[in-house]
């Protein structure tokens, strides 16, 4: 009797022993999974680490670099580094070293230098809850081309951030519609289809020479035409964008031509692609009233110019090929950086071209042609007491490019021939040429 109560009394007492080895080992992977979790909420929290510690670390995978800004909201951190040692035998508009565009005209000197101002970072957001099957996003983007830190003997190596984009989007992915609001590119510039240059990023090849467009506050609707289907993918975009002109009155407060009235620019883009192709159309119309604000500025040739442009480009890659193209044409188009930034009725045409081929998986040729020609008998009426007057401009550049993972290293050569007057009558042509040793980083 004795024996048949102690048998189930010792399995009771070993079935307890057992759930409380249970209880302790569940306990310790909870604990064990917590610590996991704090692991790796520190690497995404943790800065990078120091240059001189990187070559330690340089076989550890890098932390994704995402981190959250509000309750299921990621921020991505990207961006590239740059950094290009050129020479020239000119000086050229807008800048030299990276954002040399076309030289000036009978400028004489040769010049060198390192320039680092295409260094670029941007904060993309993702994940915001909006209202019904509305999600949202967005951008902030800053490069170093908002000048040099003063004009004393220390100021070209420091340079100033710049603003470039600034945008909220709301999405919604049942229907296939995007609204973006806020400064971006406007859609005569082809963001996708702009040409393969480590020297010229932020002022691209060929731009004001064939490449036109510019970032200007507004919104644009983007809507998908044959969401969800398969083939090729098209799109219509349709922006509004802040006024712009060159005067009169104050450009950096509002009160210049393409601010009087409150008359927008307007602009329209179908847009296809497919797996190894993408085209194109846009178009773009404005008026500007060159009164200004409060109507009082004199206007001697007329009262207003009307802004219109269209652009026709694509892009194609077969194989180890990629050519890009695009042509443009169209009247008072210098608010978005056209007529080599003449502003003025002045009629134009211009394009590009752009081959490129990959020899191996780390090493590429690209070869590019750009060209603008604005109306002459346009360029001289509009060009005012003392200016000088461009009529024709050529662009070719040859770069030799090598890229292995997130590192691009080239040699490029840039040579620009443009055409110019200074009375109207005379005809002068300048010739200038830069030669770069590039180097970019992504992350």
């Amino acid at each position: 009797m004795a024996c048949a109560l102690a048998l189930p009394l010792a399995a009771h007492a070993q079935s307890d022993a057992r759930e409380q080895q249970l209880e302790q080992r569940v306990a310790q992977l909870e604990q064990q999974l917590n610590e996991l979790k704090a692991m790796i909420q520190a690497q995404k929290t943790a800065p990078a680490p120091a240059p001189a510690a990187a070559q330690n670390v340089a076989a550890a995978p890098a932390a994704t670099p995402v981190f959250s800004s509000a309750p299921g909201v990621s921020v991505a951190l990207h961006g590239f580094v740059s950094a290009s040692a050129f020479s020239q035998n000119k000086s050229f508009t807008y800048g030299n070293g990276q954002n040399a565009l076309f030289p000036v005209p009978g400028s004489t000197g040769s010049l060198s230098g390192v320039d680092v101002r295409n260094t670029r970072f941007w904060l993309d957001f993702k994940g915001a809850k909006f209202a019904g099957d509305w999600i949202g996003g967005g951008r902030i983007e800053m490069d170093f081309f908002g000048g040099f830190n003063g004009v004393g003997a220390y100021s070209q190596q420091q340079p100033t951030p710049r603003l470039r984009q600034a945008y909220m989007d709301l999405t919604n992915p049942e229907s296939g519609t995007t609204v973006r609001i806020g400064q971006q590119w406007d859609l005569m510039f082809p963001i996708d289809n702009s040409p393969t240059s480590l020297a010229h990023i932020a002022f691209p090849l060929g731009y004001g020479t064939g490449l036109i467009g510019w970032r200007f506050p507004g919104v644009v609707v983007m809507q998908d035409l044959n969401h969800g289907s398969t083939g090729a993918q098209w799109r219509l975009d349709v922006g509004v964008f802040e006024g712009n002109w060159s005067g009169p009155g104050n450009n950096v407060n509002y009160l210049t031509a393409g601010s009087a009235g409150f008359r927008p620019q307007i602009e329209a883009r179908l847009h296809v692609q497919d797996k190894n192709w993408l085209a194109y159309f846009a178009a773009h119309y404005s008026r500007v009233d060159l009164s200004g604000v409060g109507g009082t500025a004199p206007t001697p040739i007329q009262s207003s110019v009307k802004s219109t442009g269209y652009e026709i480009g694509g892009q194609w890659k077969p194989g180890p090929w990629t050519f890009k193209g695009l042509a443009y044409t169209g009247n008072g188009l210098g608010e978005i950086f056209g007529a080599m930034s003449q502003f003025g009725d002045i009629k134009e045409t211009g394009g590009l071209v752009q081959a490129g081929y990959s020899f191996t998986p780390n090493w590429s040729l690209y070869a590019f042609y750009a060209y603008s020609k604005p109306n002459a008998d346009d360029v001289i009426t509009w060009m005012g007491n003392g200016s000088t007057g461009l009529l024709r401009n050529r662009q070719t550049a040859l770069s030799l490019q090598y890229t292995a993972g997130s590192y691009d290293l080239s040699a490029e050569w840039m040579h620009d021939k443009l055409d110019s007057t200074s009375n109207g009558v005379n005809r002068k042509t300048t010739s200038g040429n830069q030669v770069s040793l590039n180097a970019l980083y992504h992350f």
